[in-house]
């Protein structure tokens, strides 16, 4: 439409017979009445276009258009409020330079949010200040820092009102008190570079000085940081960045000489404090430097290369970086013989470059020249001509360019009147050759006017007008079209073509406030043609339909055109849905949601159950109403929580993991539970780890994962997970107390008992001074008598069987890849230097520097701290040994540490309280044998654990063994 037509005289609302003030706007398709205040609630307007609009054509609507309809009931008004204020009612100890916030529960309109709404007083005395608003947040800004330990009031007015006008119902006033005046530290230098009497220093040194706080730039200056030599000032510039200041000297200092640099105090810090006295060091410069001057280190072409391409840039690269100024066409030659080579010369980095004017000839050679002229930064020449020749190659083959596609291509019938003919190029052609005078449009004898334009291999002829329907045209692209090294095409490139017809895509919405339409007008046959589709708020787009049938359900419906079309964009009012919930769920009921309109008037209601009461409506957190029944216009999905308190008394469980990432805990209801309910809380530890127990203040309340109580006040419960050790599986070696490898067992004195089994895959003979749980007798005598209260298994003779003899094979196997297995975990500290009595060791891989261990200096502890699956694995490439002559040394377990859960990896011997006694704690995998105690000792030695050996015998005297249960 005529934009200027789209009036408040053509576009009338009434209310009855009285005019509605507006303002009334056009865009697109689509005018819009704005009416200059809201609308009465409940009542019927009446909306009317005049016959005085026209289109851009001049035309008029036939008729004026009328429609009515009815409004809603008016918005329940919710005064805004104060939510929160920083600093908080009654604070202290509030920074001086405090910055006064208060929040409000709803955006607010910016315009009364003034130094006159929002105040802050000091007793009956107004503070001067500074008043901003962003978000729901006002900040009142004061000019200077507060008076210490001083009460102040700030105040926020009835005159600030929300974007709807409404007002806070009273002013909100609220007080508080300021801390103690700050201790003002000045700055001072923390460092310098150079250092303080420093000698030696670079001729070419920045002289640098860092303070112990962030400073005032404006006040390090080379009034405030000097540099003297003498009593001569050094002319430098100085600069500041985070804490440090840094003087350049203008030029290199002198060599061998002494320099005085002073910070004064006319420094400050930000806060203007200043240096308490002025800062002076001195320091000695060294010996002026070595010169070396530059060379050329590589040229390209290098010298006497062959074969050089003829659109060679001929390179060469310094030793260090030159002066640039100094590199020139003057200072870098090319010749061929005697002729100069005209060129350009750049440079960059550390390299020179020189591009010839033109191609270079083929099969000729060329002198390169680098003379004295090109010097280094510091003013260095070259000491001599650099001097280089190459030759180049053969000339190429030329390859002329050709046309190889076109669009529209040649005989195509029904091309597009506002068709752009395209050519593409074999090659990259030279953009100024392809012009009107090399590619040209016909029809018939007649030239088509329009431009030419050439991107990458392709060149575009647009015509200056639409093409004619049912008209063929002939293309030309001439043999004057070049590409970039001038090659033209061989012959003229010709091809016709024969444009189609246009039609007409006509577009209307259903119903016309449901949306607007965009994309119609006339299109050449055969062209793509897209059409939009946009809804009005409270509606949604549904199907394009044609002559009622639907076409499409995209809003951006895209087809080609072959026939007129009459298009309708089919709207539906939009729909929300309300969803309700109770908190807690047996709260209470709720009620009135479901599926709306948009706009339409929607109430809720919460009830609540007996014991509860309700309490407020909230979305997303934030409360929206305090009456149990909410009455609001829908313009959105909504979800709604009715909020209750319970009336009868409650308490909450509060659970956590430690560490956090041992594990996830939960509990059987929402955290709030009411007084007496049984409640069971869960932990359930990640891979890695297991779970130890439940804690509260510091105190274990349960080792049970699932834990159950009746609850009968607040409860804060820590579930402790603790870092799995290594799973060492010791499979059928497990119920064996003792085992001799290939060698036997051997009992010596008529005290030894090993609660478990023992063995060897050795015959029955190997084994001495035993009997069994089963009857079974070992060559024992009066001497030698030792009790196995299960099984000996081993090799026949009798009472070996091939049975035990089996079971045995496979305790070996067993054990040696538990053996294995802890050689080849990843190696530990050694804490004592292979020495581990007297320690106290946490769970953890422990292995010997030297090899082996000891445990003679004193007892050996091993803490699980509070963890029952702690792992303990010691490693050593060579022997263990416990105790000393006449003095045995156990290991203690504490804080719920387990034998089961110790094992030691001896790769030679293992020898165990050679005087008797002690107790031994662990399963010992032996490469070479075990021994207990020695021969006529009395004294009971204990092992709670394991002692088994790979290839060596075990040897018991009056030796106590108790295998771990599982």
């Amino acid at each position: 439409m005529d934009a200027s037509s789209i009036t408040a005289s053509t576009f009338i609302l009434m209310n009855g017979t009285t005019p509605v003030f507006g303002f009334v706007s056009y865009s697109g398709t689509t005018g819009i009445f704005a009416p200059a205040s809201n609308l009465l609630p409940f009542t019927r307007y009446t909306a009317t276009i005049t016959t005085g609009v026209k289109d851009l054509n001049g035309n008029s609507m036939v008729n004026d258009y009328v429609w009515s309809f009815t409004t809603g009931a008016a918005p329940v008004i919710i005064p805004p409020t104060v939510s929160s204020t920083d600093p908080a009612n009654a604070a202290t100890n509030v920074a001086l330079n405090k910055q006064i916030a208060a929040t409000f529960s709803k955006t607010m309109n910016a315009s009364t949010i003034t130094t006159a709404t929002f105040t802050l007083m000091q007793g009956t005395t107004s503070v001067s200040g500074f008043v901003s608003y962003s978000g729901t947040t006002a900040i009142f800004s004061p000019l200077g820092n507060l008076s210490p330990a001083t009460q102040y009031t700030a105040t926020i007015t009835t005159g600030a009102k929300d974007l709807a006008g409404n007002a806070l119902t009273n002013n909100y006033v609220w007080s508080f008190t300021t801390g103690a005046a700050p201790v003002i530290i000045p700055p001072t230098v923390s460092s310098t570079d150079p250092a303080n009497l420093e000698t030696g220093v670079a001729l070419n040194q920045q002289i640098a000085a860092t303070f112990s706080k962030a400073m005032n730039a404006s006040t390090i200056t080379t009034g405030t940081f000097t540099l003297k030599q003498g009593t001569t000032s050094v002319s430098g510039f100085v600069s500041y960045s985070g804490t440090t200041a840094i003087l350049t000297p203008a030029s290199n200092l002198a060599p061998f000489t002494i320099y005085t640099a002073t910070i004064t105090t006319g420094a400050k810090d930000l806060t203007g404090n200043a240096l308490t006295n002025n800062y002076v060091w001195t320091f000695t410069t060294g010996a002026a430097p070595v010169i070396i001057p530059p060379t050329v280190s590589l040229t390209d072409p290098a010298h006497l290369e062959t074969g050089v391409a003829l659109n060679k840039h001929i390179a060469a690269t310094f030793s260090k970086a030159m002066n640039a100024s100094t590199i020139t066409a003057a200072t870098f030659t090319l010749k061929q013989g005697t002729t100069s080579v005209t060129g350009f010369v750049s440079y960059s980095g550390t390299t020179a470059i020189f591009v010839p004017a033109s191609n270079l000839s083929a099969s000729t050679e060329y002198t390169a020249t680098i003379t004295t002229g090109a010097k280094d930064l510091t003013g260095n020449a070259l000491v001599s001509n650099y001097v280089w020749r190459f030759t180049t190659g053969t000339a190429p083959v030329i390859v002329p360019p050709t046309v190889i596609s076109t669009d529209p291509v040649d005989g195509e019938i029904g091309v597009a009147l506002s068709k752009q003919i395209t050519a593409t190029f074999s090659k990259a052609m030279n953009a100024s050759t392809i012009t009107t005078a090399t590619f040209t449009l016909m029809q018939g004898l007649t030239f088509v006017s329009g431009t030419v334009s050439y991107f990458g291999t392709t060149a575009t002829y647009t015509p200056s007008n639409n093409l004619a329907p049912f008209t063929t045209y002939t293309a030309t692209i001439t043999t004057d079209a070049e590409d970039l090294t001038g090659n033209t095409l061989a012959e003229n490139k010709v091809w016709s073509f024969t444009t189609g017809n246009t039609y007409t895509v006509s577009l209307s919405s259903l119903p016309v406030l449901g949306g607007s339409t965009s994309g119609g007008g006339s299109f050449n046959a055969g062209a793509t043609v897209t059409v939009h589709a946009t809804p009005n708020p409270g509606f949604t787009f549904t199907n394009w339909t044609e002559g009622g049938v639907e076409v499409s359900t995209n809003a951006s419906y895209i087809f080609t055109i072959n026939a007129n079309r009459i298009l309708v964009a089919n709207f539906a009012a939009i729909e929300y849905i309300i969803t309700l919930s109770s908190n807690p769920a047996l709260g209470g009921t709720t009620s009135g949601g479901g599926t709306f309109n948009s706009g339409s008037i929607v109430t809720v209601n919460a009830n609540p159950n007996a014991g509860f009461a309700f309490t407020n409506w909230t979305e997303g957190g934030i409360e929206v109403s305090t009456n149990a029944s909410y009455t609001f216009t829908i313009s959105g999905n909504r979800t709604l929580v009715a909020n209750f308190v319970s009336t009868v008394l409650q308490y909450t469980v509060t659970l956590s993991a430690n560490p956090a990432a041992g594990g996830a805990v939960t509990q059987s209801g929402t955290g709030t539970y009411n007084s007496g309910s049984s409640v069971t809380v869960t932990a359930t530890p990640n891979a890695g780890f297991t779970f130890t127990n439940w804690t509260e203040g510091g105190t274990i309340v349960s080792t049970n994962a699932n834990y159950q109580f009746i609850i009968t006040g607040n409860r804060t419960l820590v579930a402790r997970f603790d870092a799995a050790g290594p799973s060492i599986d010791l499979g059928g070696a497990a119920p064996f107390g003792g085992f001799g490898g290939s060698a036997g067992m051997t009992n010596q004195g008529i005290f030894t008992v090993v609660n478990g089994d023992i063995g060897t895959t050795a015959a029955s003979t190997l084994v001495t001074g035993f009997h069994d749980g089963g009857g079974n007798v070992f060559t024992e005598t009066p001497l030698n008598i030792g009790f196995v209260t299960g099984t000996v298994f081993c090799a026949p003779p009798a009472p070996g069987t091939p049975a035990k003899f089996a079971i045995a094979q496979q305790a070996l196997a067993d054990a040696t890849n538990a053996f294995n297995f802890l050689a080849g975990l990843p190696a530990g500290p050694d804490p004592g230097a292979g020495e581990l009595g007297g320690l106290v060791l946490a769970p953890g891989t422990y292995t010997s520097a030297s090899g082996t261990f000891k445990i003679t200096n004193g007892d050996l502890t091993l803490d699980a701290q509070g963890n029952p699956n702690a792992v303990w694995v010691f490693q050593m490439a060579q022997t263990l040994t416990v105790g000393l002559a006449g003095q045995a040394r156990s290991i203690i377990l504490v804080n719920g540490a387990k034998a089961k859960n110790v094992y030691w990896q001896v790769g030679s011997a293992a020898t165990i309280n050679g005087a008797g006694g002690g107790t031994m704690a662990g399963t010992i995998i032996s490469y070479a044998g075990v021994t207990f105690s020695t021969a006529g000792v009395v004294e009971l030695t204990t092992l709670n654990g394991r002692a088994l050996s790979l290839n060596a015998s075990v040897t018991l005297v009056n030796t106590i063994i108790n295998v771990p249960l599982p």
